[in-house]
């Protein structure tokens, strides 16, 4: 999978840019197909320190996108990855649901003389 950061507004340290890459690296655990995740860190407020990450996730077909705001740009990024692993769990249900139907209809169409053979 292929990743990519971006800090808006402000540079970021090291530690947080590897805290970031491995959470989403490691949601290839949900479901292998995810083909590129975006992860995008910055500033609601410079007042009251509101931070916000919003990590975008491109499967084959669709985007999953979660956006997270606290005080703290790790409790972001991990709440952040708490609701893409939910998505991702449900997109794969909803996937492997499709092709059993599918696979059902190509076996329905299928006449039994040529199974037996």
């Amino acid at each position: 999978m292929d990743v990519h950061f971006t800090a808006r507004k402000f540079k970021a340290h090291d530690a947080l840019k590897d805290h970031a890459l491995n959470s989403v690296k490691a949601l290839e655990k949900y479901y292998d197909g995810i083909l590129r995740g975006d992860v995008i860190l910055s500033y609601e407020r410079t007042s009251n320190s509101l931070k916000s990450a919003e990590i975008n996730l491109h499967v084959h077909g669709s985007i999953l996108s979660a956006n997270e705001k606290s005080e703290d740009f790790d409790k972001s990024i991990e709440l952040a990855i708490g609701k893409l692993q939910r998505q991702l769990s449900k997109y794969k249900t909803k996937v492997r649901k499709k092709n059993k139907k599918t696979l059902r209809r190509v076996k329905e169409t299928v006449p039994e003389s040529e199974t037996e053979e």
